[in-house]
């Protein structure tokens, strides 16, 4: 089959369940191994180490951000996956003989920075635009699926044996590894490039300048590194805010408020496949508009069910913003630089944006600043950042508007 008969593949074709299945079990087993590694080093009295754990995930990123893309367009984006699962298995094998959980993290943290732009690379190669969005929201419900089910299944098995915690990550891998030999090969969108570091640095920093200088790649690296840069902060907040504005002190409130959010995305995402197009692109600034607010009503809430809501609320939002953004760059990448290339620098553009905005939280908390007061600033900052975003879109995007408006 040729790339323009798989760019007309029907999203209920076994290719399609193919990727969505290797994606959900390396999903799952990322998710996993965060709580697996916390659990590894509270048995080690490396209480100190636990924050660095997100960090050492994330630096892969941002290193090697200039060579993921590449080496996602440079081969068929099915066997760069499997090559990345690999790496994870690994990551997971040192785990299993007692290796430091950062450096193990820090390695699966490398084979997903290859992964990431390969599994939503594939999709544009895969899928004509009048379809990418839909299997975008596929992807992303598959993802936040298989993230709690990761976060459940580590807590589990990390409380019963560690042993047994890392064979459940070994399995997992090992399945999504097996599971990315059933997806179709597709041509290289970049072949025969060469890997020369300081060439390929240069390059990467090419690439990051010609998309921001473009309004719909910047529109979605802007609007993509909001999203996850405000998403990763919250999540940390959330342990902080539970005590103060509910009065109650387990660990399991905020892990569920997690949850909420993450089915409101799931309901978003949906909404954005039925309702938004990349000819209708700019509806996602609906979605993006109501996050301030959301997260202001939050840190208002003084009792869990209006909690619960908001947040479900809040996470319905963040999908319909977040996901016809990620197809729109896809669908650029793909038709000028190669997908995999553009999605390098959108992981690096969500994992920077990821390290400022926890950076400005920490400092914050270091200062002694009330937790209410920290919530309520930190909803005012995205209300007005997502306000910049529109303004901006809005201003140099005008040939979209008709349709937005239809």
């Amino acid at each position: 089959m040729n790339a323009h008969d798989k760019r007309n593949m029907q999203l209920a074709s076994p290719a399609m369940a193919a990727v969505l299945t290797a994606q959900f079990f390396s999903a799952l087993a990322d998710n996993a191994t965060l709580i697996i590694s916390i659990a590894i080093l509270k048995s080690h009295g490396l209480l100190m180490q636990i924050p660095l754990l997100q960090s050492a995930y994330i630096v892969p990123f941002i290193v090697l951000a200039a060579f993921a893309g590449q080496i996602a367009d440079a081969f068929p984006k099915n066997r760069v996956m499997l090559a990345a699962n690999l790496v994870k298995i690994a990551g997971a094998l040192a785990l299993t003989v007692h290796v430091n959980p950062l450096a193990a993290y820090a390695l699966i943290g490398f084979g997903d920075t290859v992964y990431s732009p390969a599994k939503y690379g594939i999709l544009a190669q895969m899928f004509r635009p009048a379809l990418l969005v839909r299997a975008n929201g596929m992807m992303e419900g598959s993802t936040i699926i298989a993230g709690l089910a990761g976060a459940i299944l580590g807590g589990l098995l990390a409380d019963y044996s560690l042993a047994w915690a890392c064979i459940g990550l070994l399995t997992c891998y090992g399945t999504a590894a097996i599971v990315n030999l059933f997806i179709p090969t597709l041509r290289a969108e970049n072949p025969g490039a060469g890997f020369h570091p300081w060439s390929q640095v240069l390059r990467f920093w090419a690439t990051l300048d010609q998309l921001y200088r473009h309004d719909d790649p910047r529109f979605s690296l802007l609007g993509t590194s909001l999203f996850w840069g405000a998403g990763i902060t919250l999540r940390l907040m959330l342990f902080a805010w539970v005590p103060v504005a509910l009065g109650i002190m387990d660990n399991h409130t905020p892990a569920n408020l997690m949850a909420a959010i993450a089915i409101g995305i799931v309901i978003g995402a949906g909404a954005a496949g039925a309702w938004i197009t990349l000819k209708t692109v700019n509806r996602a600034l609906f979605g993006s508009l109501l996050l301030g607010p959301a997260i202001l009503a939050l840190a208002l809430a003084h009792s869990l069910i209006p909690t619960v809501a908001v947040m479900i609320a809040l996470g319905t939002c963040a999908g319909l913003f977040v996901v016809p953004l990620n197809a729109l760059l896809q669908e650029y990448g793909h038709k000028t630089i190669g997908a995999g290339r553009a999605l390098a620098v959108q992981n690096f553009s969500e994992k920077v944006a990821m390290l400022v905005m926890v950076g400005l939280y920490g400092v914050t908390v270091r200062a002694g600043a009330p937790v209410i007061g920290t919530a309520i600033g930190f909803g005012l900052l995205v209300l007005l950042l997502v306000g910049v975003l529109a303004l901006l879109r809005l201003r140099h995007a005008a040939p979209h508007m008709q349709h937005t408006v239809r």
